[in-house]
């Protein structure tokens, strides 16, 4: 298993060794041996999967506040993804900054994103799944949302926003400068 750090601290690449022939290719996709040996998040309890049918749908940027946060393995099973997390940990030196990673069955990376990040994407082809993994149960009180075209973030989508398909409650979020973080550094509740 590869794994590549980013700009953000916690979140990072990871790429599972592919063994191929002439039938095609077998991948371990998730160990928690593995993970942990990385040092990475591998308690999961749910597992997600989402399909989007047209290129330029965008699903986020969304979180679940403590005593729910979510830590979230994502991967493209189905086409391709520009998958993004944005830093909203209380007191970090790269709040507010964002990192992209293109997912695709082709390449058969995953983003770990961290309890503390916003987490969006937009398909990059038509007819894509996105599975993910997460470390708490769903729990729509505390889901949080930003607009996914917040000019405070800046993040690069590569379309203009308004070609973008949005559900009617992403079309709504607010925006990063109304945003109150309860995110502390390590992801947990922010210190009152």
């Amino acid at each position: 298993m590869k794994v590549e750090k980013t700009k953000l601290e916690g979140c990072v690449i990871v790429t599972p060794a592919r063994h191929g022939d002439n039938r095609g290719f077998f991948s371990e996709t998730f160990s928690t041996r593995a993970m942990e040996q990385a040092g990475l998040v591998s308690h999961f309890v749910q597992d997600n999967l989402s399909r989007s049918a047209k290129k330029g749908t965008v699903r986020g940027l969304h979180c679940q506040a403590p005593p729910h946060a979510q830590d979230k393995l994502v991967r493209c099973l189905r086409g391709a993804i520009l998958d993004v997390a944005v830093d909203v940990r209380h007191g970090s030196p790269t709040y507010g900054e964002w990192v992209a990673a293109e997912l695709s069955d082709e390449n058969g990376s995953a983003l770990l994103v961290p309890a503390g990040f916003l987490h969006g994407f937009v398909t990059l082809s038509d007819g894509v799944d996105v599975f993910y993994k997460c470390s708490d149960h769903y729990a729509p009180e505390t889901e949080m949302s930003v607009r996914f075209d917040d000019p405070d973030i800046g993040i690069d989508w590569g379309m203009p926003s308004d070609l973008a398909t949005l559900s009617g409650k992403d079309g709504e979020a607010g925006s990063m400068a109304d945003f109150v973080t309860p995110f502390g550094l390590d992801g947990g509740p922010r210190p009152t």
